[in-house]
């Protein structure tokens, strides 16, 4: 992996052990699904406000019993209780802008990357970032940046949109602007784990959700082509489109169990797909269509399915007018 003269003085001031994400990636299906948590209460709806915030992506943590939410606008993740209270958490100013989070254990996972609708977006930056973060929630700092745009060639665009982790605790990242998958490894060492100019390419946006299943494949929409795809990891990462259901335009993932996948899409639902052959095909089990408002990414917790409203189609149609950007009032709401 490359590191510019940027990263140096975080490498050199801490050094993210192998031992560290073992432990994390050891607990992930009690952390990462957040299956159990503190609170029982969960409400079917809960409506926060954080002015232009625009929040991408959502996990939660049992430690805070909080939602964390990203923020597209302004590079940092927030907190929002089941209440409704929303509180800023973490930030940097090497953050630009968040999409995908994880939480583990007292880790917090969140890719960072500049789409130009950021207060920090840059010329620099702007379509040419792609980067892990790594924050602690004990110290509320930023504790390891890990480069994945050095990955590909300067001209190439960037996006690090959303990931995933396995039990070694190795996680996969995907690229919404080049047809890429990342991964990185326990110890931090990042590489291109497959690269598909025909499955994973798009005009505008590609790759997007992901989700590691337990038999050894990752699942990765691709919201562009609106199809889901395999990678099966034991097989020389070999790519194979997964069928039966038609066309989805997939934003966020959550895989359930070994047979339900939650997906996401850009038309304002939610939908629950369910194989019974490894996801070598899927069907329609359930679609949830009513309330959702420029919805993203979801998280599994507490036995139910929670989806973030983020007015997601507010942020394309602002671009060259970030004044236009100005919403306060989010949503995260249960699937039914």
């Amino acid at each position: 992996m490359a590191f510019n003269a940027r990263h140096l003085s975080i490498m050199n001031s801490y050094q993210l052990s192998l031992a560290l994400l073992i432990v994390c990636a050891c607990t992930l299906l009690a952390c990462e699904d957040h299956r159990t948590s503190p609170n029982a209460g969960f409400p079917q709806r809960i409506n926060f406000t954080a002015p232009r915030q625009y929040p991408e992506g959502i996990a939660y943590s049992a430690q805070l019993d909080r939602f964390l939410v990203t923020s597209i606008t302004q590079g940092k993740v927030g907190t929002v209780s089941t209440s409704g209270q929303y509180e800023d958490l973490l930030t940097d100013p090497a953050f630009v802008s968040g999409n995908g989070l994880r939480v583990v254990g007292s880790k917090v996972l969140v890719c960072n990357n500049d789409q130009g609708a950021s207060i920090k977006s840059s010329p620099a930056t702007n379509r040419q970032l792609a980067e892990l973060l790594i924050f602690d929630l004990n110290t509320r700092r930023l504790e390891r940046r890990i480069d994945l745009d050095d990955l590909l060639p300067a001209a190439a665009p960037n996006f690090a949109n959303d990931l995933t982790i396995s039990p070694t605790g190795t996680i996969y990242v995907t690229d919404s602007f080049s047809p890429v998958i990342y991964q990185v490894s326990s110890s931090g060492q990042a590489s291109v784990l497959v690269r598909d100019e025909l499955r994973f390419s798009a005009p505008l946006f590609g790759l997007n959700g992901i989700a590691y299943h337990p038999n050894g494949y990752l699942i990765v929409a691709n919201i562009g082509q609106g199809k889901l795809y395999k990678i099966d990891l034991a097989n020389n990462n070999a790519v194979s489109e997964i069928t039966g259901f038609g066309t989805l335009s997939g934003d966020g993932l959550a895989l359930v169990g070994t047979t339900d996948l939650y997906v996401v899409t850009n038309n304002n639902s939610v939908t629950r797909l369910v194989s019974n052959d490894n996801f070598a095909s899927a069907s329609v089990a359930q679609t949830d269509a009513a309330g959702y408002t420029g919805a993203t990414t979801c998280v599994y917790v507490n036995g139910q399915l929670y989806t973030l409203n983020a007015r997601i189609g507010e942020v394309g149609a602002a671009m060259g007018d970030l004044s236009k950007l100005q919403a306060a009032d989010y949503s995260i709401q249960r699937f039914r």
